[in-house]
């Protein structure tokens, strides 16, 4: 028996001498953490490279065309536009109607096995490079780095006692993000009310109290998301942050620190050679903290709240660029690479994801293909079944809605396909706008000498009279006498 156990039996009476001791031991290092701690303001810094003007080239392309499309005339009407009180929604040569929004489900899980199949491939370049909550948060970071400095000064600037200057470069820089947040709110209503109405109505301060109450709401969620919380929505908010590593394997392209490679870690003259030193070619400048919008260290591993925004490489390449190492300390790179096993680009799970996008999209394009221009619905009068005149003519009343879900306007002829001998009373041609339903009132005769008795089905059909292929037919039922 050892001393430490004969002095804890000694301790402990009723201890059995058979059983291990068991002792709680906790490091002097380790305290409470706050859950509702504040939030320690991250001060990136700015820096050039490759996929810095990789993200350059997929935002403003982005932002183009949110700002640009509702601007941008298609034919007589706004090129996207989603008319809800019209139900009509408008996308360049398209007008869907909700009987069309299954077509939006299928797009929904287009865009999603889309994502995953991305994410399977090179990680969460989604968020690094298209997401709108990190492309809105880049032009806020670089409105803060012209109006406030450098990573340093802005630092000093917030470290400083309020005075004139301080307050002119706050005052300037929220001033710009306000506006940002202001041009973004109202072009997202614009996609729901005709912009251009929007905008006159606007500034003549008649616009509608609704429509200026998004306008505000968008304004302070942009305001806030972009300006204040940043990376906190996508460490805390976001859901995708939260599962995306259910969809990695060990040849995801990943950003990767080469640990082999960089340690030990250490500082070193310009022109020493890390085998000289006994050092890896990390020379532990922070710089890849400095820049990463999220405050982490990628030295540290895989982390969630990495957004695989890549500018943790360019700055770890213009620093091995400086130090004469080779670059791409830190990299794109698989797990399988970082053990020096070889990677699989085609993978059963991202060649079933792609798989299913492929069948997805074609799919779609058939059924907008097909897609019908003609919608004909048929109701019956309610009133009652049927009527017959005193020479023995049977008349049933029914409603016609035929809409015209193209682009221009056409002419429609009505018609009726029977068992027997019908004939239409009412407006059989007749005219319909672009995108709008015309309802006909319609009797169908049977004459007397056909002596009907019963009821049997019909089909009433819509045609388009330029077009004799676009015909559309609905379902209804004639009535007459029981035998």
């Amino acid at each position: 028996m050892t001393a430490n156990s004969q002095q804890y039996d000694a301790q402990h009476p009723s201890h059995d001498p058979d059983r291990i001791p068991v002792e709680e031991f906790v490091p002097a290092e380790v305290s409470e953490i706050d859950l509702y701690q504040k939030r320690e303001k991250i001060y990136t810094r700015k820096i050039e490279g490759f996929f810095q003007r990789l993200r350059t080239l997929t935002g403003w392309p982005l932002l183009a065309g949110y700002f640009l499309l509702p601007w941008l005339q298609w034919g007589d009407r706004q090129s996207v536009l989603f008319d809800l009180p019209a139900r009509q929604f408008h996308i360049l040569g398209f007008t869907f109607w909700p009987q069309d929004l299954t077509m939006l489900a299928w797009l929904l899980i287009i865009a999603a096995f889309t994502l995953f199949a991305v994410t399977n491939f090179a990680g969460r370049v989604w968020c690094g490079f298209t997401c709108p909550q990190t492309v809105w948060t880049s032009i806020f970071m670089w409105i803060e780095q012209k109006t406030e400095g450098s990573r340093n000064q802005r630092i000093k600037l917030d470290a400083a006692p309020w005075s004139t200057h301080k307050a002119l470069k706050k005052l300037l820089k929220h001033s710009m993000w306000l506006s940002v947040a202001f041009y973004t709110g109202f072009t997202f209503v614009g996609y729901f009310t005709p912009i251009k109405e929007l905008s006159f109505d606007f500034f003549t301060f008649n616009v509608n109290p609704w429509a200026a109450f998004w306008i505000g709401f968008f304004t302070l969620a942009t305001y806030g998301n972009a300006g204040w919380l940043r990376e906190q929505v996508c460490m805390y908010m976001c859901p995708y942050a939260r599962f995306q590593a259910a969809m990695f394997d060990p040849d995801t392209l990943i950003i990767s620190y080469d640990r082999k490679r960089g340690e030990k870690r250490g500082s070193r003259k310009r022109n020493d050679k890390s085998e000289d030193v006994g050092l890896g070619d990390c020379i532990d400048c922070q710089l890849c903290v400095q820049v990463c919008p999220t405050g982490i260290d990628i030295r540290d591993g895989l982390q969630y709240q990495c957004i695989g925004c890549a500018l943790c490489i360019d700055a770890c390449n213009s620093v091995m660029s400086k130090m004469n190492y080779p670059k791409n300390l830190i990299s794109y790179t698989t797990e399988n690479a970082l053990d020096g096993k070889p990677s699989k680009i085609l993978r059963p799970r991202l060649l079933g994801y792609f798989l299913v996008v492929l069948v997805m999209c074609s799919l779609l394009g058939y059924r907008i293909a097909a897609r019908e221009t003609i919608e004909l619905s048929v109701l019956r009068d309610r009133q009652s079944l049927y009527m017959q005149s005193q020479i023995g003519d049977i008349d049933n009343h029914y409603t016609i809605k035929v809409a015209n879900k193209t682009q221009q306007a056409h002419h429609y002829k009505l018609s009726v396909d029977a068992p027997h001998d019908l004939t239409l009373i009412g407006s059989v041609e007749f005219q319909v706008l672009s995108g709008e339903v015309v309802e006909i009132p319609i009797t169908l005769r049977s004459a007397a000498e056909q002596e009907l008795h019963g009821a049997f089905e019909i089909h009433f059909m819509a045609q388009r009279l330029d077009d004799s292929d676009d015909i559309v037919s609905h379902k209804s039922r004639f009535f007459a006498p029981v035998e």
